[in-house]
């Protein structure tokens, strides 16, 4: 990681500045920019207090790992082998770079239960599968001085410690719940790494069956109705803000594996690449109603990409919309979407064939989320998307919505009565310069 020159730190100790060599680099323009007129970011008028929802999806973290020992959450610092062993969680940096294998395979091998992903004893993680790493790769946590930003946000607004993946596996399906919150029962990966349409019929993934044992494959392109096909139709914009990544035929979307959507007009006007592109719409005055933004590999906080600048990327995004016109009418959520082979000691619910995965990370961010609380109302990937639902009036899309439990009803994450509180600038290292000038990281934030 780069660091500040003590002037700089100095001059603004809350939201950073770019140094010298930063400030010379030049942007990366990508191919895939379309001009949106600002008239796009306008069309239905809603009136309730939360009027933009952003999801900021990270990578592959569970919560023992990444906020470890949070003051009055549930966290471990130790964790059993199956042979019986207590293992203490060593700190390991999100600059270490491994590979820890988590398909639903590697879920069963961990939880380590009476049936595949059921009544889990949670000793089974150092039976997974990895590569690289130290000792005991599986039971780590990353260190305060790293996770600072984390921290500093959740204790100024909202962590939810008893948020769960709503299914078992990997990225792909992972990224499939958070727009359409299902997968057509697949599972695991598709078989190239063209993680959609452009596959053709020859690129399949697995499915899971009603036991949770594995089926036939299916071709990796859906076409399934989406959050974005309801808010669509009902006259609400959104955008996903993403990258253009090697070896997958295009942007590191979820959308890409939706039929309708990859060949239609909203792949054109609301799958937005570079995922910095949004700090230029935002700063031009335009939010779309529902904003995804993902990573790149170094900002993921992945152990595969071995960067350690996701909790600055993070919070810079929260700064820049905390600092905008548009605070006093959003909502944001940080999650991480699957557990990346780390190891939680917190037993998943079973709700389904699919679910419910791993306990993750969620961050609650708002002007009317609550200071410095931590909520164990039970979360799950499909609780996002009914707050979305449930505050613009939108149909649930599947059995992982519904079931879910919607945030905006917890006393101890949303008060929509009290008056929205100022915006306090969370400490970076960073500004939203610095993520645009990068040079262009085009690995796919996360290939499992």
């Amino acid at each position: 990681m780069r660091f500040l020159p003590l002037a700089c730190l100095a001059l603004v100790p809350l939201i950073g500045c770019a140094t010298t060599t930063e400030q010379h680099l030049t942007p990366v323009q990508s191919s895939h920019v379309p001009f949106v007129p600002p008239s796009a970011f306008v069309k239905r008028k809603l009136t309730g207090p939360v009027q933009h929802i952003v999801i900021i999806v990270q990578e592959n973290r569970t919560f023992d790992n990444l906020f470890h020992d949070y003051p009055g959450a549930d966290t471990a610092s130790s964790g059993m082998t199956s042979d019986g062993k207590v293992v203490h969680l060593r700190p390991e940096g999100l600059e270490k770079q491994y590979v820890i294998d988590h398909s639903a395979a590697s879920m069963f091998i961990a939880c380590n239960g009476s049936a595949p992903g059921q009544n889990c004893l949670m000793n089974g993680f150092n039976n997974v599968e990895s590569f690289g790493g130290p000792k005991y790769p599986e039971y780590v946590y990353v260190p305060k001085t790293e996770t600072k930003p984390y921290f500093d946000l959740a204790q100024e607004f909202v962590v939810a410690d008893r948020m769960f993946q709503s299914h078992l596996d990997e990225s792909f399906v992972s990224h499939q719940y958070i727009i359409a919150a299902q997968a057509d029962s697949a599972v695991d990966l598709p078989t190239s790494s063209i993680w959609g349409c452009d596959g053709g019929v020859h690129d399949t993934v697995a499915t899971i069956a009603s036991d949770r044992s594995y089926g036939s494959s299916e071709q990796a392109c859906f076409d399934y109705t989406t959050l974005g096909d309801e808010l669509d139709s009902a006259d609400l914009t959104w955008r996903f803000y993403t990258s253009t990544v090697d070896g997958d035929g295009g942007e590191w979307s979820g959308y890409q594996a939706v039929k309708h959507i990859r060949y239609g007009q909203d792949w054109s006007t609301d799958v937005i690449t570079p995922q910095t592109q949004f700090f230029n719409d935002l700063s031009a005055g335009n939010l779309a109603n529902v904003t995804w933004i993902t990573p790149v590999c170094e900002t993921s906080d992945h152990v595969n990409c071995g960067g350690d600048l996701g909790p600055h990327w993070v919070s810079t995004l929260v700064n820049a919309i905390g600092e905008s016109q548009f605070w006093d009418t959003t909502a944001i959520f940080v999650m991480w979407d699957d557990w990346g082979g780390l190891y939680d000691h917190v037993a998943p619910p079973y709700e389904d064939y699919d679910g419910l995965g791993f306990r993750v990370p969620l961050l609650m961010i708002s002007p009317y989320a609550k200071s410095n609380s931590v909520t164990h109302t039970q979360y799950e990937t499909g609780s996002i998307l009914r707050f979305v639902e449930d505050q613009y009036g939108l149909a649930q899309l599947s059995a992982s919505d519904t079931r879910a439990n919607d945030p905006a009803a917890d006393p101890a994450a949303f008060d929509f009565s009290q008056k929205p509180r100022k915006f306090k600038p969370v400490q970076t290292m960073f500004t939203p310069q610095f993520f645009m000038s990068r040079p262009y990281d085009s690995r796919p934030p996360d290939d499992q």
